[in-house]
């Protein structure tokens, strides 16, 4: 027996435990009640390991978990870059292993510090983890994917208490919770290696983290029942299911919008509010293309509903010629010339037909929608076909109608928390995410990324309207409630009434407060080990 744990523990057994188990307690397997403990393994195994141990450990547990949460991203790759299949599954590999240098880090500096401390793992492990976590949520444009309170998103009076700390309070007691178990475990071996050590710390870190637990899931409940003022507006989500190597295909373009229309016109017979078409769901340059663009707001005038819909707008920007040539100060009247842009957008029309509102994404995907440092990553261009076209918008503006104002988020916007909060600081109805998930077929990143999208409701207090082109699309109210969701590549529509909420929440006007007070602890942690 003591051989096969020797053996286990060689071959970094607990660190790919403790990954495998935490990839499933995220969609579509959802057994999210693993990540309660998930991390107990690796805790236990980092507690009497060198830094070179610790960092493997960490890389290893990372590539794991990432690889199983973000493994989907191959998909697109693979169909739409027309990269073979191997190197498709290595560039995702290689996104994970960086992905992965923050769990790598967190096991280093966690085994470097807790066996010298008195200080209990459930307090020290999820200020390392959460610091990390939000880190990773900004460094390099960012990437919050797998954040680990994501995998909660069912668990409805755990997660009320992201209205106060946002996605990374969730994390942070979930790391607590399973440091917890790990005292426990590590009690005794701490106990014969320092016979001075304290118990008291961890006896009164218990205590502080059961209540805790008890106030977030009174909170919680609390939250749940409570009545709060809003109006009821009917709404329409439209799926149209078309598929990512035909939407752009002008052999399909009549087609594609005829779809979406015939679709708008059935949900118009229950008389929504708004209609919502997905990310640039008109295959062409709405504005630009004005036989198409006329087609649109003539059709739009028979619904008598307001449409909101996702277009890629093509715009004139002036330019200089003299200053692109390095001649400043010698401009002609010949010389301003027009440059196109392109933006990934949402437009809303009322029920004139005429534009009210436009909105331009503003946190565009790396690789997908520009190249970073294109000079150096030159090539990239050659891998998939019409990255780096898009230009990001500047304005968080909401769209303002009879039955409430919402900001609009496209794709993967939804996932930042930050920049969902800032449409909202001074208030707002409603949240509309518009998306084209077709990228990644039937995989689990449609579902994972609809889940993320009950964090922004509860967050802001505000429900979520959700369309996307092939699933999921559906409905969340401010509680985080999911009302009602299509299946995947599906040809559909919902029609669901949802209440609004005035609600201005404590995340919505203070941001990611709980997350810099974390990052004060790691600081003065920081501090603690280099003087002792």
């Amino acid at each position: 027996m003591n051989n096969l744990k020797a053996k286990f523990n060689q071959f970094y057994g607990p660190a790919i435990l403790s990954g495998l188990l935490l990839v499933m307690s995220f969609p579509e397997i959802d057994l999210y009640f693993l990540a309660w403990v998930a991390l107990i393994p690796l805790l236990v195994f980092l507690y009497s390991k060198d830094k070179k141990t610790a960092f493997k450990a960490g890389l290893l547990f990372g590539v794991v978990y990432f690889f199983g949460t973000t493994y989907w991203i191959y998909h697109s790759i693979n169909k739409y870059g027309n990269i073979p299949f191997v190197p498709s599954i290595l560039i995702v590999l290689f996104l994970c292993i960086y992905l992965s240098l923050y769990p790598a880090l967190f096991c280093l500096l966690y085994s470097s510090f807790i066996r010298k401390t008195h200080m209990p793992v459930l307090f020290v492990a999820p200020v390392f983890w959460t610091v990390l976590e939000f880190v990773r949520a900004y460094a390099l444009t960012g990437f919050p994917w797998s954040s680990l309170g994501y995998s909660q998103y069912k668990f409805l009076p755990f997660i009320q208490i992201a209205d106060i700390t946002g996605i990374y309070g969730i994390s942070f007691l979930l790391v607590a919770v399973n440091g917890a178990f790990a005292d426990a475990i590590l009690l005794k071996q701490r106990k014969i290696e320092r016979p001075l050590y304290s118990l008291m710390p961890t006896i009164v870190g218990g205590i502080i983290l059961f209540i805790v637990l008890i106030a977030t899931f009174s909170y919680g409940l609390y939250r749940l029942n409570q009545k709060r003022h809003g109006v009821n507006i009917r709404a329409a989500v439209i799926q149209g299911s078309i598929e990512q190597d035909k939407k752009w295909d002008i052999a399909y373009q009549n087609a594609v919008i005829n779809t979406y229309q015939e679709l708008s016109l059935q949900a118009s017979q229950g008389h929504p509010d708004i209609i919502v078409w997905p990310e640039t769901s008109v295959p062409f340059y709405f504005g630009r293309d004005k036989e198409f663009t006329e087609s649109l707001t003539s059709f739009q005038r028979q619904l008598n509903s307001y449409l909101l819909f996702g277009s890629v707008l093509a715009k004139e920007q002036k330019t200089n010629s003299a200053d692109s040539q390095g001649l400043k100060g010698k401009r002609t009247a010949h010389d301003t010339q027009y440059q196109m842009q392109y933006t990934n957008s949402a437009v809303l029309l009322n029920k004139n037909g005429n534009v009210t509102y436009v909105y331009d994404k503003i946190h565009l995907v790396p690789f997908g929608e520009y190249v970073p440092l294109r000079k150096l990553l030159f090539f990239i261009d050659k891998l998939v076909v019409g990255v780096g076209d898009y230009t990001p918008g500047d304005s968080y503006i909401k769209a303002v109608t009879p039955f409430g104002s919402f900001g609009t988020h496209i794709c993967y916007e939804i996932i930042f928390p930050g920049l969902v909060r800032k449409f909202y600081v001074r208030g707002g109805d409603f949240i509309a995410t518009i998306t084209n998930d077709a990228w990644f077929g039937k995989t689990h990143g449609p579902y994972q990324h609809f889940s993320m999208a009950v964090f922004r409701a509860i967050e802001n207090r505000k429900p979520v309207i959700r369309a996307a082109n092939t699933g999921i699309s559906g409905f969340i109210d401010s509680n985080g409630r999911i009302l009602a969701i299509t299946k995947l590549f599906e040809r559909t529509y919902l029609t669901e009434d949802i209440k609004t909420d005035m609600t201005l929440t404590l995340y919505t006007r203070y941001g990611d407060i709980f997350s810099y007070l974390c990052i004060v602890c790691f600081v003065l942690l920081m501090i603690k080990k280099e003087n002792r």
